[in-house]
C-alpha cells in the first residue's frame, strides 16, 4: 500500500516516561505503516532538556511558529524530588508554560466521548470544553524563601525612575513569597480566542475568576473580556443564539456540575489546569482529554491533556504490565496530522485521521479497551494491556 504524503513537516516534540514510551508505540503501529510521515523533532524528554539547559524548549516553540503544527508528548516539570532522581543542574520551568507563552496562546480541552462510559455527573450530556488561558499565574512566578523576621515588598520601578511600593507581608518568622504577573496584551489575545473559538462552535462562553478577592489581577481580567465582548462580539453573539457571562469561580463549579454540558468555560492558567483534570475525570478519565494550544496567529500544539503517567512508568522499568490508556496521545496525533492535511489541502491525510480516530473509539465500543476504562464500562469489557490495546487499534486499521 502506498503510504500518504505529506508536504510540510510537523514538529515532534517527544516527552517522558509512560508516554513517551506509548508514543513510539503509536508512532510504529498507527502511523508510520500508512503516512509518510515527515517531522522535525525535539528531544524534550527531562534528561535532553537538562542537557541543553532547556535550549531544546525554545527551539521547539520556534520550530511551531515557523511551520505551524505541532504534536507533544506529554513531559515532567519537575520538583525537588525530580531535581534529585534526575540528577538536574537545576529545576527547570515547566515546558508547557514556556511553549505557551512563547505562542501566546490559548489552550482547548474537551473530552472524548465513548459510548458505554457515561460521566459519574448525571446531569452531563455534552462535551464541556475548557479554554485555559496560556500565560502567566504561576506558570511564570518568582519566588523566594523567608529566612526570618522582615518585610517583603512589591516593588515596580518605571523607566523614567519612579517606583510604586507595597508592602506584601511583615513576617515575624520564617516563610515563602511569591510573585506572579500577567499582560494585558496577552489576556486580550486569551478573550479573542474564546469568543472566536465559541462563534466556530456556536456554544455559549462563560469565564469566572475571583475578582471579589483579587481587586486588580483577577479584575484585570474580567475588565478586558467585557470591553471586547461589548466591543467586537455583542452582536455576532446575539446573532448567533449564544451568550456570555460572568461569574465568580465558586459560583462557576456549582453550575458546573448541575449543567447539562455543551458550553465552553474560560479559565485562568491555573484554573484551567485544575478544572480540566476535574471535568476529564468526570467524563471517564484523564486519558479521555484533547488539548490544542491555539495562537492568535493561527500556530497549533496539539497534545493530550494528561501528564506522564509516572507510576505506570516505574512498573514498566521492573517488566511489568501495564494498561496505560493512549488515546489521548493518539488524539493528539490525529488531531496535528488532520490540522496538517487542512493546511496543506491534503485531503488524504486529514481522512486517514478521521479514520484513526473512528478505529480507537470503534476498538472501545467493541468492548476491548484499558483497565481505566473497563472499571468505568456500562456492560462486559475486556481489559487489555497498552500494547493489546494498540494492536487491537491496527487490526482495526487495517
Amino acid at each position: 500500500m502506498e503510504k500518504i504524503k505529506m508536504t510540510t513537516p510537523l514538529v515532534e516534540m517527544d516527552g517522558d516516561e509512560m508516554t513517551r514510551v506509548l508514543w513510539k508505540d503509536i508512532k510504529d503501529l498507527l502511523i508510520l505503516p500508512y503516512v509518510d510521515l515527515k517531522t522535525e523533532y525535539y528531544d524534550l524528554g527531562l534528561p535532553h532538556r537538562d542537557e541543553t539547559r532547556d535550549q531544546v524548549t525554545i527551539d521547539s516553540a520556534n520550530a511551531t511558529k515557523k511551520y505551524g503544527v505541532a504534536v507533544k508528548c506529554a513531559t515532567i516539570t519537575p520538583n525537588a524530588q525530580r531535581v534529585e532522581e534526575y540528577h538536574l543542574h537545576e529545576m527547570w520551568k515547566s515546558p508547557n508554560g514556556t511553549i505557551r507563552a512563547m505562542l501566546d496562546g490559548t489552550v482547548f480541552r474537551a473530552p472524548i466521548l465513548v459510548s458505554g462510559v457515561h460521566p459519574t455527573v448525571r446531569t452531563w450530556e455534552a462535551p464541556i470544553t475548557i479554554a485555559r488561558h496560556a500565560y502567566g499565574d504561576v506558570y511564570r512566578n518568582v519566588e523566594m524563601d523567608i529566612p526570618g523576621a522582615g518585610k517583603a515588598e512589591l516593588v515596580f520601578t518605571a523607566e523614567d525612575g519612579t517606583e510604586k511600593r507595597q508592602t506584601i507581608f511583615d513576617f515575624k518568622g520564617p516563610g515563602v513569597v511569591q510573585g506572579v504577573h500577567n499582560l494585558d496584551a496577552s489576556i486580550s489575545s486569551f478573550s479573542h480566542a474564546c469568543f472566536q473559538y465559541a462563534l466556530s462552535v456556536k456554544q455559549d462562553l462563560w469565564f469566572s475568576t475571583k475578582d471579589t478577592i483579587s481587586k486588580t489581577y483577577d479584575h484585570t481580567f474580567k475588565d478586558i473580556f467585557q470591553e471586547i465582548f461589548d466591543r467586537d462580539y455583542k452582536s455576532a453573539f446575539e446573532q448567533a443564539g449564544i451568550t456570555y457571562f460572568y461569574t465568580l469561580i465558586d459560583d462557576a463549579v456549582a453550575r458546573v456540575v448541575r449543567s447539562r454540558g455543551g458550553f465552553i468555560w474560560a479559565c485562568k492558567n491555573y484554573d484551567g489546569d485544575v478544572m480540566s483534570d476535574m471535568v476529564a475525570t468526570a467524563f471517564g478519565s484523564l486519558a479521555m482529554m484533547t488539548s490544542v494550544l491555539v495562537s492568535p496567529d493561527g500556530k497549533f500544539e496539539y497534545e493530550a491533556a494528561h501528564g506522564t503517567v509516572t507510576r505506570h512508568y516505574y512498573r514498566y522499568l521492573k517488566g511489568e504490565e501495564t494498561s496505560t490508556n493512549p488515546v489521548a496521545t493518539i488524539f493528539a496525533w490525529s488531531g496535528a496530522l488532520r490540522k496538517r492535511g487542512e493546511l496543506d489541502a491534503l485531503p488524504d491525510l486529514c481522512a486517514f485521521a478521521d479514520r484513526l480516530e473512528k478505529a480507537t473509539l470503534d476498538t472501545i465500543e467493541s468492548g476491548v479497551m484499558t483497565r481505566d476504562l473497563a472499571l468505568l464500562w456500562d456492560g462486559e469489557a475486556q481489559a487489555v494491556n497498552s500494547c493489546q490495546f494498540l494492536q487491537a487499534i491496527a487490526e482495526r486499521m487495517n
